[in-house]
Parts: structure tokens; C-alpha cells; sequence
């Protein structure tokens, strides 16, 4: 079978070019949804840990608050990537970007896994006179 740009009878056609650089760009797009939708959820997580790090009566370390930095920094990172991957679209240089916001990601989702900090209760002032 003969591969034809246009479509003649028993032959098979080639998709034009523009259908090609369409379906990158789905492409691009879904992985740029996933990886936000992905991104949406850890920033949810990163603020509840955070939220942790606020309740009355616990001490927090030093490491604790490091941490969460730390975690924010990851996702800032990763979201810059995002964006410079969705600026990219269907260049050339795409699948660069793209492996540096996977990496970035995967960075993040470490972090996310890690040790964390422990937090130490504070005695409150009733129970320390006991």
C-alpha cells in the first residue's frame, strides 16, 4: 500500500500536518491537565501539613517549619515547569521541558514520602502543675 497526501481510490492516506501537530497538542494538553490536577492535590497536602504545624500547644522545631518551606519551594518549582512546558506547546524543545517538570515533580512527590519533623507537645501551664 502507498501512502498519498490526499485520498485516491485504494490508496491509503497520510494525515496532513496539521492533524499530526493537533494531536501533539492534545497530547501536551492532557499532560499538562494531569500534571495541574496532580500539583492541585499536593498543594492541598503541603497546606495541611502546614495547618499541622499551626495548632495550639504543640512546639514546632525548626525542622518542621524547614520542611514546609521547603515542600513549597518543591511545588513552586514544579508549577514553573508546568507553565514553561504549556508555554512550549508543541515545540521542538517540549520533551526537554517536560522531563524537567518530571523530574521536578518526582522531587516533590520524595519530599511528600520522606521523614517528616516531629512536632513536640507543649505542656500547657494546668498540666505542668500537676
Amino acid at each position: 500500500m502507498t501512502w498519498n497526501r490526499g485520498s485516491q481510490a485504494g490508496l491509503g492516506t497520510l494525515p496532513a500536518a496539521d492533524s499530526v501537530r493537533h494531536r501533539k497538542g492534545n497530547v501536551v494538553d492532557r499532560t499538562a491537565e494531569l500534571t495541574e490536577a496532580q500539583l492541585k492535590l499536593w498543594g492541598i497536602k503541603i497546606e495541611e501539613i502546614a495547618a499541622k504545624n499551626r495548632v495550639p500547644g504543640v512546639r514546632v522545631g525548626f525542622d518542621a517549619l524547614l520542611y514546609v518551606d521547603e515542600l513549597k519551594a518543591l511545588h513552586a518549582i514544579a508549577q514553573s515547569k508546568l507553565e514553561d512546558f504549556r508555554a512550549a506547546g508543541d515545540q521542538e524543545g517540549a520533551h526537554l521541558i517536560k522531563a524537567e517538570m518530571k523530574r521536578a515533580c518526582d522531587e516533590l512527590d520524595a519530599a511528600l514520602k520522606g521523614v517528616r519533623p516531629r512536632r513536640k507537645r507543649m505542656k500547657l501551664e494546668s498540666e505542668a502543675d500537676r
